[in-house]
Parts: C-alpha cells; structure tokens; sequence
C-alpha cells in the first residue's frame, strides 16, 4: 500500500507555501524621528561650501549694521568725543543723563516741524511714485517689439545712475531762476518763475525729483512680475471675451498684487527716510521750514552742531518708529491676503 505524503513546506498543488513573514524593525524612536531629517553636522557637511561663501557677506552686515546698534547708548549720554581718540573709551567716560536728550526732542518745535515735512513728503511719494512706476511698467510691458522695449527701458533706468548732484543741476537748468522754463515765460511777456526756491512747491520738486531719477529702477521688479505671468491666463481671458483693459485688469493687476504689497510695505518701513542727500543739497535754497527732515535734522544737530547725544536720540526714535511701521504695514498685508516681508 502506497501512502501519498504532502512536504510541509508545500501545498496540495505543489507550489511552495508562504510562510508568514515577520519585520523586525530595527530602529528606535529616536532614529525613527531623525530618518526624515539630516543632523547639524551632516546639514554642515552638506552646505558647507554654502556656508563658506556666505560667511564674508555674514560678517560685513554684522560688523556695519548690527556692531554699531551698540552705540546707541550714546542717545542716553551727554557724549563728548573728545574725550579720547579711543571711542570705546569716550562713550565709557561720558556722563550719563538718561532720558534728558529725548525730553529736549519732545520740546523742541523744530524736531516736529521736520517729523511734519518727512510725513508730507513721505505721502506726495507714496501717491505719486507707486502708480507711476506701475504704469509705465505696464506700458513698457504692452510693447510688442523687444527691441523697442529695451530701448525705452534702457531709457528710463539710465537716471538712476546719475548723482542727485547732477539731477538737481539738470533741474536748476530747466526750473530754476535762470532756467529754460523762466527764460521762456519772459520770452512772451510773463514774470519769471523760480521752483527751485519756492518752499510752497518743494515737496513736489522732490518728488518728480525722485520719479526721474529712480522710476526706472522700480519698473524692473514689475517687469519681472509681468514677465512670470502665463500667456494662457491671457488666451483665457480673451477667450471669455475680456478686451486689452479687461485683460489688464482681471489678470496682469492680480500678478502684481503680491509685488505692490511686498514693496508698499517696504516702503512704509523707510517712510522717515526720504532722501538725505537729495534733500541736504536743497534745504539752504528753501529754508529749515521747508526743507527739514529726520534726517538733516540728525545731521545737523549732531555733525554741525556736535550735539551727538540730541542727535543720536531723535535717529533712535526715527529706527523704532521705523521697525513699528514695517510691523503694521506687513500685519495690513496679511489681512489682505498678502505674504507682505515675512509669512505669518
């Protein structure tokens, strides 16, 4: 008698049988956390080619823009730097008086008189400069030949080279008491007319100052927005029967947005810096009335006048209300839906 046997190792049909398999996980906790993420040092490992390169530039802002931070302990002190040609040492020896530099601001009539004309100067900039930049980022853009783009765009930024030394004799030579402009209303019987010393006007002297000179260098980050935009959100849009303006409104203004906020926002932190030297070189010809600002008043209270200690005071206040504008300006942008200077 015969006696049929079936191995163990395999079925009735004769294929071999699945042994349940068991994974042993050989890993902890600790190196289940780290699998999806490299140490510091091999992050270091990695980068450090990065990280070598960067390091100049690393120490070239922390030596020239934060090592000085310390100094403003000078806004609390009647500084004298005369003391010694050590600096370290004049500020060590220089008498503390706390908070009397910034008691004498608060009473001065001339500190609010220059906070008064950086605001309104700040404002004409904000109203005029933005949507000029903007337009003509959008005129460049709607050019069909590339060649006659860069033309006009190469015309347009070659300002920004110039010194304001220049731009202001430009401008004297066109709208001063002697220019073109004043010439030619004599010309035909009317008195002259002289722009660069009238204080009435000087905050929109300024202003189409700036627009000439430095309109060309704001039109590029708009043109490298424009140039990120999808030929098929246009197409789509034509498509639906939207014209030349429909297009521009509905898709090229919705890819600026985010660049407009990123840079209203910047522009608000610098909104007590509105040009030192564009406006030093002027401020004799229109008066301190005029022609002050935050920036010449510390400039002329702590160079001329070698009131350093007053001088630091009003540029600390200047640099917190600074840092408190960038914060309000990127919280708006948030609330509009915008990533402003940082997420949230």
């Amino acid at each position: 008698m015969s006696h049929s046997t079936v191995p163990r190792s395999t079925t009735e049909e004769g294929t071999p049988e699945q042994l349940p398999v068991t994974s042993h996980d050989t890993t902890g906790p600790r190196e289940g956390r780290r699998a999806g993420r490299l140490s510091p040092r091999l992050r270091f490992r990695r980068d450090r080619v990065l990280i070598l390169m960067t390091l100049p530039a690393v120490l070239l802002v922390l030596v020239f823009n934060y090592l000085p931070i310390l100094g403003n302990i000078v806004a609390f002190q009647d500084y004298d730097p005369y003391i010694s040609d050590n600096g370290i040492v004049s500020i060590l020896n220089s008498p503390f008086v706390g908070l009397e530099n910034f008691q004498r601001i608060f009473e001065a009539s001339a500190f609010w008189q220059a906070v008064q004309n950086t605001l309104v100067l700040f404002f004409i900039q904000i109203v005029v400069f933005f949507p000029v930049t903007i337009l003509l980022a959008l005129l460049i853009n709607s050019v069909v030949r590339p060649r006659v783009r860069a033309v006009a765009q190469a015309v347009l930024y070659l300002p920004h080279f110039f010194s304001w030394v220049l731009v202001i004799a430009v401008f004297q030579q066109m709208f001063g008491g002697a220019g073109m402009l004043s010439q030619l209303l004599r010309q035909h019987g009317h008195d002259g007319l002289d722009i660069m010393t009238d204080p009435h006007t000087f905050a929109f002297l300024i202003t189409a100052q700036s627009v000439w000179k430095d309109a060309g260098w704001g039109i590029i980050v708009f043109l490298a927005a424009l140039a990120s935009v999808p030929q098929d959100h246009y197409e789509a849009a034509a498509m639906d029967g939207a014209g030349r303006w429909g297009r521009m409104w509905h898709v090229t203004l919705p890819a600026l947005r985010p660049v407009i906020a990123l840079l209203l926002v910047l522009r608000v932190g610098d909104a007590l810096t509105v040009g030192f030297e564009q406006i030093l070189l002027q401020r004799d010809a229109v008066g301190p009335d005029a022609g002050e600002v935050l920036d010449t008043f510390v400039w002329w209270n702590g160079v001329r006048n070698q009131d350093f200690g007053y001088a630091a005071a009003a540029g600390l206040i200047k640099g917190v209300v600074s840092i408190g504008l960038v914060l309000t300006a990127n919280k708006v942008a948030h609330l509009m839906g915008e990533q402003g200077v940082y997420k949230k």
